[in-house]
């Protein structure tokens, strides 16, 4: 440093220490606090004010907001509405649902089940002017007023009223209303005086609603989880979206409802009237522990229904009980999977009424289960008794048919037909032990949809298993293994081994030889390796099944004597003698014949075909 900088730097710090000490502005004296005014009809979850200095931002705000700029700035408070159920956050700032609690519910680590929350789910509604601005309730504040303890159609309710004034007689009016004991809040929304400002344009109602992790298995979660819909016609659709491939859907009809739905819980709006359009969009990153889905919906409302007072909707915040869905508007109950057609059908008809009458004198849903089973098992013994018989008239022909094998050992058709003769002599009809099994199916594959979606299931304790409605982990493997995962499921486990055993005794009893023996035992490997990471619930259920019918059968053993009916079928063989078969056995027989001939036909050499002269 050389001369001359050293003496600038003296002087700029003379220069400084001067200033300082003589013209440096006094600190601002400190401003007394006001007092806060307790308002009488409102009760703050928590403030956030937007602060009293006028930015510049906010003016510019409410210039591009128009007529509608002076409800542009205020002061945002949280007010509480809440019922036995629900614990529902609302912000004035916009009168929107900031949170909502299932207050009966925890996540699978027992934290809280926060349906909805600012972080993760947000709803709007936007709407054009006349000048062609479009206006977001989020950009407007809004007055509250908690009206407690007010009678409604639904009994006692809590009712929020957010008001926001442009003028004397022209306003916006949001009106939230929770009964004491429900999971739906009615909502109403109703432009007051507006329709000089107002464009005569639909309304944007948009929801973008991450869903948060609140099962155990997340796999099941995501397979579970959709965006569901109901057209004002009646007709049920949804999206769901694939790892990393969002899926997106486009209704031009007017819709009913909308819901966002989990495995076992549905964040829904409801229309009184209908929304006349709607888009929809549903993804997932396959990466992302911590999101089950993103569902994204866009609806349009029509304008005249807030206009005119019409603005009339619901939301559902709750569980997919059936029994409380079937309760709600436009066949809201689809919300959950009971299965197709007849599946479903059987579940309302038969599963789920026994399923809750037996809730009513018992709490261990194991215990529920054994005697589900029991009581199917007994409605359907007819069926099982005429497919014992068969199986028992199959057992007694054994000798028979094994002698027709072994007189044509290289010719399946000679063998197949000489069988059906025998069957027709004896009268036996080798499909009676098949339709009882079949008539059993709609029960078998109602109760594939009844366990996975049955929340009465959800974090219900048995035996090993922490929750029925998710596979219980008896031992944790140190690697993953292909299609099965990377645990053990003891009653996956106990299931196969009962059905293998049960298809070892039915094997006694019928003649089923070669390849499709082997396959009966395989078909139990093979569906164990599919319903590992299944429901403990249906799992245990089959087990059940199994080691009942065992004791069925065992039952009806003594009740069927083989001599009894080796005797019956000679009765049959003497009387049909000269009958000629008929039915579905003729058809059969004749397909057979028809078979062999042509496969005759194509052994025997023809005559080669005559060449065409020129």
């Amino acid at each position: 440093m050389d001369k001359n900088q050293a003496i600038g730097l003296v002087l700029i710090s003379v220069m400084l220490i001067v200033y300082m000490t003589f013209f440096s502005p006094e600190p601002p004296k400190e401003q007394p606090k006001p007092k806060a005014t307790p308002t009488a009809t409102v009760t703050p979850a928590q403030s956030a004010s937007a602060g009293p200095v006028d930015s510049v931002a906010q003016a510019q705000q409410r210039a591009a907001l128009g007529a509608f700029g002076n409800i542009a700035s205020g002061t945002a408070q949280k007010t509480v509405l809440e019922n036995k159920n629900l614990k529902i956050t609302l912000d004035s700032k916009g009168g929107l649902i900031d949170e909502v609690i299932l207050k009966k519910y925890k996540t699978w680590d027992q934290k809280p089940l926060i349906l909805f929350d600012q972080e993760g789910s947000s709803t709007d509604i936007s709407f054009r002017t006349q000048d062609n601005r479009v206006i977001k309730l989020s950009d407007l504040y809004f007055q509250a007023q908690l009206l407690k303890t007010v009678n409604s159609k639904q009994g006692q309710a809590q009712v929020l009223v957010y008001h926001a004034e442009l003028a004397p007689n022209q306003y916006i009016e949001q009106v939230y209303t929770l009964p004491a004991d429900s999971y739906l809040v009615d909502y109403k929304l109703n432009f007051s005086g507006l329709n000089g400002l107002v464009a005569n344009a639909p309304l944007q109602f948009t929801w973008n609603d991450r869903l948060k992790r609140v099962e155990f298995d997340l796999n099941q979660n995501r397979e579970r989880s959709r965006l569901n819909y109901m057209t004002a016609e009646e007709s049920f659709d949804n999206i769901a979206g694939s790892a990393d491939e969002p899926e997106v859907a486009t209704v031009e009809e007017p819709l009913k409802w909308v819901s966002n739905k989990q495995n076992f819980f549905s964040a829904a709006i409801i229309a009184d009237n209908a929304f006349s359009k709607g888009s929809f969009k549903a993804s997932f990153s396959s990466v992302d522990t911590t999101e089950v889905k993103t569902l994204s919906t866009q609806l349009q409302i029509p304008a005249q229904d807030v206009l005119t007072g019409k603005g009339n909707f619901n939301f559902y915040f709750g569980p997919n009980d059936y029994q409380i869905l079937k309760t709600l508007p436009a066949d809201f109950q689809k919300n959950i999977d009971l299965g197709w057609g007849i599946f479903a059908w059987v579940n309302k008809l038969i599963v789920i009424p026994v399923f809750n009458f037996l809730e009513k004198y018992f709490t261990n849903y194991g215990i529920i289960i054994i005697l589900l089973v029991v009581f199917i098992k007994l409605l359907l013994t007819p069926l099982t008794y005429k497919s014992y018989l068969s199986m028992a008239k199959m057992k007694v022909l054994k000798p028979e048919i094994d002698a027709i094998k072994e007189k044509h050992p290289d010719d399946m058709q000679k063998t197949q037909q000489e069988t059906m003769k025998l069957y027709s002599t004896m009268g036996v009809n080798p499909m009676s032990g098949c339709i009882p099994m079949v008539l059993q199916i709609p029960i078998l594959f109602a109760l594939l949809n009844f366990f996975p979606n049955s929340i009465e299931l959800r974090q219900e304790p048995f035996l090993w298993a922490h929750d029925l409605s998710t596979y219980d982990v008896f031992a944790r493997l140190p690697f993953t293994i292909p299609f099965y995962g990377s645990h053990i499921s003891m009653f996956t486990l106990l299931m196969t081994l009962s059905t293998i055993l049960y298809t070892w005794s039915n094997n006694q009893m019928t003649t089923i030889q070669g390849p499709m023996k082997f396959y009966s035992y395989l078909m139990p490997v093979m569906i164990m390796f599919v319903v590992n990471s299944f429901a403990a619930g249906l799992s245990f259920y089959y087990f059940v099944s199994n080691i009942v019918t065992f004791i069925q059968q065992a039952i009806i053993r003594r009740f069927v004597d083989d001599n009894k009916i080796r005797a019956k079928l000679e009765e049959n063989k003497i009387k049909n003698k000269d009958k000629k078969p008929g039915g579905f056995q003729k058809r059969l027989q004749d397909a057979m014949k028809a078979a062999a001939e042509r496969e005759a036909q194509q052994k025997s050499p023809g005559e080669a075909p005559k060449k065409r002269k020129r």
